[in-house]
């Protein structure tokens, strides 16, 4: 029998970005390979039809498809829990631990698990999304101890828009948002292609950024036991000794 790990993704109908970005990342683990399942998602905003699209049932569907993959862990890999509240995260991981027998996790339940070991207490945050749903994010965080001292956001409601956004407009959010000298900085949405760029800017900027596509990634790695040290190029993230994350502000602080 092969000896082989399977990752299921849960990916937004729309997304363009996050399918290849996590291929390319899981590319170089031996014996690692990335399977995806859609359920519809096409708008961000606060409007009642786009909350509805998160429903966990139509999540649920999803992952039923990917357990007749027998992957060995199921992602979200989605940031609707930064709005609509941690809590949806947690209880969605149950469910669908529960429908499948599969651990589960999210993009934005790693990130905080991140901030958490990081003891990150300011975050820069990047977005794609519309005024009122970053606003959402702000308060989020602010709620679990964490200030948003500077965020961009480029007012985008349609989904597909997002994964055509050019990366030069990627980097100057994130250098105008390490003005202020965060703890970290995160790219918070799975269908730019931001994930990419972490590398070099952690390199430019000397600030850990935790890009939405790569942080559940890192959770799924680190849960199916691989190598993360056999990913190379996607930022200190998975790369503990890198500049970008000794070259940590709280410890400039202290």
């Amino acid at each position: 029998m092969m000896n082989r790990k399977l990752i299921g993704v849960l990916t937004p109908s729309s997304n363009t970005a996050l399918e290849p970005l996590t291929s390319a990342i899981v590319g170089t683990v031996p014996g690692v390979s990335a399977h995806f399942s859609r359920f519809t998602v096409t708008e961000i905003s606060l409007r009642d039809a786009s909350l509805n699209q998160f429903d966990d049932s139509k999540i649920l569907e999803a992952a039923r498809l990917l357990a007749d993959a027998r992957v060995d862990v199921i992602c979200w890999s989605g940031t609707s829990a930064s709005w609509l509240g941690f809590e949806k995260d947690r209880a969605l991981c149950a469910r669908i631990t529960e429908a499948t027998g599969i651990p589960a996790t999210t993009s934005v339940l790693a990130l905080n698990e991140l901030l958490a070991a990081q003891g990150a207490r300011t975050l820069g945050l990047v977005s794609p999304y519309v005024e009122d749903v970053q606003q959402r994010i702000v308060a989020n965080y602010t709620g679990i101890g964490i200030d948003c001292v500077a965020e961009r956001h480029l007012d985008l409601s349609v989904n597909f828009a997002f994964s055509e956004v050019e990366p030069d407009i990627l980097r100057r959010m994130l250098r105008e948002v390490a003005q202020q000298r965060p703890d970290a900085m995160t790219i918070m949405c799975t269908n730019l292609h931001g994930a990419q760029l972490v590398d070099e800017m952690e390199r430019e900027l000397g600030i850990p950024i935790y890009d939405s596509v790569s942080t559940v990634v890192w959770k799924a790695l680190q849960s199916i036991g691989a190598d993360l040290g056999s990913v190379k190029g996607w930022g200190g993230l998975f790369d503990p000794l890198s500049r970008a994350r000794t070259d940590n502000p709280l410890e400039r602080r202290a």
